[in-house]
């Protein structure tokens, strides 16, 4: 990339600082405009400051030369200087204070609306590399940007105490305004190339940042410590990070050694330049044409200008930088879902009147040329249970995934009672359903509230919590923890318990009865359980949802058996679909695989 354009993509960065300010502002208004006043106050001390000490000076030299004078101005002006530097130190720590209490809770609001925001995204989103790294880009956002908001309010504050020193220098002689511009330029344009450069490789390292980080995870968890252990995989993980890290390394460490050596020799030349205007304003005040306060004045005018120039230029590079970064953080909260609601949805039916049906549904996930599921048709009749049955990857998890909307069809569609769920409105319709994945969430919260985010709106109900423990059998495990439902969870916080594999899954279980669903979907939530614990859960499952449809998926045929149809997948395609009896009389392939399992417990 060019020069030019390195430059245009820093400054058209900077668009992304109103919409930042303006999350900011919303944050606190009250906390944002205390902020401003107490900047603005604090960017007129430095010239006021330098002024008073000018007098000083000048007073002084006066009454050295008219012994017996009086004294009073000189005192003024020192209680004043005094009063410019406790002011001075005071506005500082208000500052800080406020800067800290707005970034915190920038850094909460916006964490907030990150959580928000992923959950409303499609899962086929979340399955997706790129994402990822737009997901872990954006994350980063919500803590360091923090610093980006002190440093453009920073940025305006010494702009101002600029414009006040600029005027100081402006009265007595204009041509130093030209040198500090000349001290100044070519480190900017020095530390705007480099920051340009950092950018470029830390975006462009994202997958691999997010590897170390997933290494740095794998290798000292609690969730992998037994097989890091067994299979001996510390130094297999540890060279694994150490190769990638060392790239990443020597990567940065090329831009860092060139950004050190060329800046070094710009910022030499700025202080030559400095070093020439200073010893043109001892050369005027030696020649009587100003006087030794006007050259304190002058001096410390120009030196703190050039500090603050030389701030301001290094400081507009870090913003933006850090704006470039910011982008990430909004491209994200961009994204849109393409699952969602539409402006007229329908009302979903409180209670199913005949049931779904699949018409020629099939699903490839994006970016694969593979049919998950292929022109699937078949009826799912209200109260019905239907059993999955297949073998792994014939799709069945798709099914239920299609079916509960967390995917769309590729074609085709799903009606239920004659209506294509796509026009259902989407938090009503995944409200009817209680859904137990295979793969799911072992959260480290309390025994209650791993139960209560099945319907995390009745989190303070009590009875509905322990109803939902009595019915999926929680209660027996909830009953030996130690503080009961108010026992934390898992090793990650003080005090908790970890579960056995049987014992997480009836907690997870309870999930699915804390709503009152007319769809009930237990896609092998039951795979740690022994088969006589698994065929008990299922028993019971049907007992208590009677008159409720269900779809539950199981590798056990003396489970699946108790459903009232059992529909075979194979490579996406239905293959068979019929009761038990039915299938083992056609012969076909279900009956092949019933027969076989039932083999291996004689």
């Amino acid at each position: 990339m060019s020069e030019k354009n390195k430059m245009k993509d820093q400054f058209s960065a900077l668009r992304n600082l109103p919409p930042f300010f303006k999350m900011v502002w919303q944050v606190s208004p009250g906390l944002a405009t205390t902020n401003l006043v107490l900047r603005l106050l604090k960017s007129g001390l430095p010239l006021a400051t330098l002024y008073v000490g000018k007098e000083i000076i000048d007073t002084i030299v006066y009454l050295m030369e008219n012994q017996g004078a009086d004294q009073r101005f000189l005192w003024t002006m020192v209680g004043l200087e005094l009063l410019f530097a406790v002011a001075s130190d005071l506005l500082n720590r208000a500052i800080t204070l406020t800067d800290s209490l707005l970034g915190d809770l920038f850094s909460n609001q916006t964490s907030v609306e990150l959580i928000r925001h992923a959950a409303q995204l499609d899962l086929y989103q979340f399955e997706n590399p790129t994402f990822y790294d737009k997901l872990e880009r954006a994350r980063r956002q919500t803590t360091s940007r923090t610093v980006l908001m002190s440093e453009v309010l920073s940025q305006v504050q010494d702009l101002i105490t600029l414009l006040f020193l600029g005027a100081g220098l402006v009265v007595f002689n204009p041509w130093l305004i030209l040198l500090l511009v000349v001290a100044v330029i070519p480190s900017f344009l020095g530390e705007t190339h480099f920051n340009q450069q950092a950018y470029s490789l830390t975006r462009q390292w994202t997958p691999e940042r997010r590897e170390l980080d997933y290494l740095r995870f794998i290798g000292a968890s609690d969730q992998t410590a037994k097989e890091v252990k067994m299979f001996g995989l510390s130094e297999f993980l540890a060279e694994r990070f150490r190769e990638v890290a060392d790239r990443y390394f020597w990567a940065n460490r090329k831009i860092s050694v060139r950004r050190a050596g060329v800046g070094g020799l710009l910022s030499a030349l700025g202080t030559l330049s400095y070093y020439g205007a200073y010893i043109f304003i001892i050369i005027q005040t030696i020649g009587g044409l100003l006087t030794l306060g006007t050259l304190t004045f002058l001096a410390g005018s120009f030196s703190r200008m050039r500090a603050l120039l030389q701030g301001m230029m290094n400081r507009f590079s870090r913003i933006a930088e850090k704006a470039l970064y910011l982008q990430d953080l909004f491209d994200f909260l961009a994204l849109k879902p393409e699952i969602q609601s539409l402006v007229e949805a329908k009302e979903v039916p409180a209670t199913f009147q005949t049931g779904f049906i699949f018409e020629h549904v099939s699903f490839k996930y994006p970016n694969s040329e593979q049919w998950a599921i292929r022109n699937l048709s078949f009826e799912l009749k209200a109260g019905e249970k239907l059993a999955l049955v297949g073998e792994n990857g014939a799709g069945k998890t798709t099914l239920v995934k299609l079916l509960s909307r967390l995917y769309e069809p590729t074609e085709g569609r799903i009606l239920l009672d004659g209506v294509d769920i796509r026009d259902y409105d989407l938090a009503a319709y995944r409200k009817l359903q209680g859904v137990i994945f295979q793969d799911f969430q072992r959260y480290q919260l309390k025994a209650g509230e791993n139960i209560a985010v099945g319907n995390v709106e009745a989190l303070s109900e009590d009875e509905l919590i322990a109803s939902a423990a009595e019915k999926s059998l929680a209660d027996s495990v909830v009953n030996m923890l130690p503080q009961g439902y108010e026992q934390m969870l898992g090793k990650r916080f003080t005090d908790g318990v970890e579960l056995s594999g049987g014992q997480w899954q009836k907690v997870a279980l309870a999930r699915a009865y804390m709503r009152d669903a007319q769809l009930y979907i237990l896609d092998e939530p039951t795979a740690a359980l022994d088969a006589r614990a698994e065929h008990e859960v299922f028993q019971r499952f049907a007992e208590l949802i009677d008159g409720k449809t269900a779809v539950l998926i199981s590798h056990r045929f003396s489970t699946v058996r108790m459903a009232d149809r059992i529909l075979f997948l194979e490579y996406g395609k239905l293959l068979e679909l019929g009761s038990h009896e039915e299938l083992v009389a056609l012969g076909g392939k279900y009956a092949e695989l019933f027969a076989l399992q039932a083999a291996g417990y004689k």
